[in-house]
């Protein structure tokens, strides 16, 4: 197909030599499929705001830092360079997301190039080498809904120890890529997070916490469908607990099961533990020299 022209200027540069077709047009983007030598790649442009169904709302761009203070007082302002410079860290917030959890081992696609408010990226497939499918397109047994909500909730985690919360998590923006891995049951399929332009910072966000709580909420609510036993899990709150408490990490097993009040407490008690964990490796260490 005739390239449109905001990827016109990526072929003349070489960054991509052909567009095969439309894959979706979204609240905030539109994404292609491309061709560069013998990889097929996807190519996500951004919409300006006043195209955008999806606002930049204070929720998201909360404590979101730019490093020249001129484009900072700019924004501000809310002057035309303001909105400008806006907008770039609006787009550039996705791709410092996709770098960032790429490298913690967050299932994300993989990024490639950003150039001129156009994004290249991994195209995740199917088994057939085809795009692959969203989670609302998909039915799945019991057995299934468990394994992928199992496996979503393991790439929260990573994602919340990476410092980020996604926050606008859903079956609309999980995508079920062909695994070829070894040890997935029956070739299952595994889950790719995509869509992060409201990623977040776990610790500068006020609204982080909400955040989360939602998009774990969204997927609990959705394989609860398939799996009723998921809908009285608490893997919110008990992975916000415990990140507050620097006791989260990619290796936590969680239960799903949260018990406020006692939580409150016990999370005191093991702070002042590891206090005194601490205050103790410290003077043991003082005595040896």
């Amino acid at each position: 197909m005739k390239a449109p022209p905001r990827l016109q200027s990526l072929v003349e540069e070489g960054l991509i030599d052909s567009v095969v077709r439309q894959l979706m047009s979204g609240k905030e983007a539109m994404v292609y499929v491309v061709r560069r030598g013998e990889e097929t790649l996807c190519a996500k442009i951004y919409k300006e705001a006043t195209h955008r169904s999806f606002r930049q709302a204070v929720d998201y761009t909360e404590n979101r830092k730019v490093k020249n203070s001129r484009s900072a007082r700019a924004m501000a302002k809310g002057s035309r360079f303001g909105r400008q410079e806006q907008e770039a860290a609006w787009q550039s917030a996705e791709v410092d997301a996709l770098y960032r959890l790429a490298d913690a081992g967050v299932r994300v696609p993989q990024p490639y190039n950003f150039c001129d408010g156009v994004l290249l990226m991994e195209l995740v497939t199917d088994a057939n080498g085809d795009a692959a499918p969203r989670l609302n397109d998909v039915t799945f047994t019991a057995q299934q809904a468990l394994t992928h909500h199992a496996n979503l909730m393991t790439e929260v985690v990573r994602m919340l120890c990476a410092g980020v919360v996604h926050g606008d998590l859903s079956e609309f923006n999980i995508l079920l890529a062909h695994s070829d891995v070894a040890g997935q049951p029956d070739g299952m399929d595994f889950p790719v997070i995509i869509d992060l332009p409201q990623a977040v910072d776990a610790a500068g966000n006020n609204h982080a916490q909400r955040m989360l709580m939602r998009d774990v909420a969204n997927l609990r609510d959705f394989f609860g469908q398939f799996a009723p036993s998921l809908n009285t899990t608490q893997y919110g709150p008990e992975m916000w607990s415990l990140y507050q408490a620097g006791l989260l990490t990619t290796d936590t097993a969680l239960t799903g099961f949260f018990d406020r009040a006692h939580a409150d407490v016990d999370m005191q008690g093991i702070l002042r533990e590891i206090d005194d964990a601490q205050a103790q490796e410290t003077a043991r260490k003082l005595r040896i020299q």
